[in-house]
């Protein structure tokens, strides 16, 4: 999957799914992330290891990844956890990083509207999203997108300079999610940019 998307202010971006060669371009993008950006990111992924092992969980199939790309560098990162069996086979985990000169152009909202694209071709019911406390930001924005707040555990986490941190979970299913990425695209200012 490719497609070229205009952004807000017109310029234009490649969304594909993220390829084996693509470790160097994802170690530049995550090492120029701000380190308040990092602070809140699961694993440690300005290590060449763990950018190895995020590629082998998406060949192995138990991720779904994108990449946002201008001029051959990458400039945000979407990706679908997908559990291959149990109880919450049908629930996926949505994670999305945009690099701070791409935000606020609708690139997040572009992203967010082919994983679920993506999520919809593979029977995916309800998406996920897990949020340090902090992180009220990212947690506006995936309200606004239909997610609500199912649950808080007190000092769960840590973050990357290992304070701990409440560990916020938030849910949409599948349909609500659309209709709210349907809504923003027929109302942002970005309908008139295409």
């Amino acid at each position: 999957m490719e497609k070229r998307v205009k952004l807000k202010d017109g310029s234009e971006v490649l969304i594909r799914e993220m390829r084996e060669d693509d470790i160097d371009r994802s170690f530049a993008f995550f090492t120029a992330l701000p380190e308040e950006d990092r602070a809140y990111l699961r694993v440690d992924v300005t290590k060449r290891e763990v950018l190895r092992q995020r590629i082998q969980e998406m060949v192995a199939g138990r991720t779904l990844r994108l990449v946002a790309v201008v001029d051959d560098q990458v400039v945000a990162d979407g990706s679908l956890d997908l559990p291959t069996h149990g109880w919450t086979k049908h629930v996926a985990e949505l994670r999305l990083i945009v690099a701070r000169p791409f935000q606020h152009k609708g690139l997040g909202m572009l992203m967010a509207r082919e994983l679920y694209g993506l999520a919809a071709a593979i029977d995916v019911e309800e998406i996920i999203v897990e949020f340090m406390g902090p992180q009220v930001g990212p947690q506006n924005i995936f309200k606004k997108l239909g997610f609500h707040q199912d649950a808080v555990l007190t000092d769960y986490v840590k973050d990357i300079s290992g304070a701990k941190q409440d560990l916020v979970l938030m849910r949409c299913s599948l349909d609500s999610l659309w209709q709210k990425l349907s809504d923003y695209m027929t109302d942002s200012d970005w309908q008139r940019t295409r």
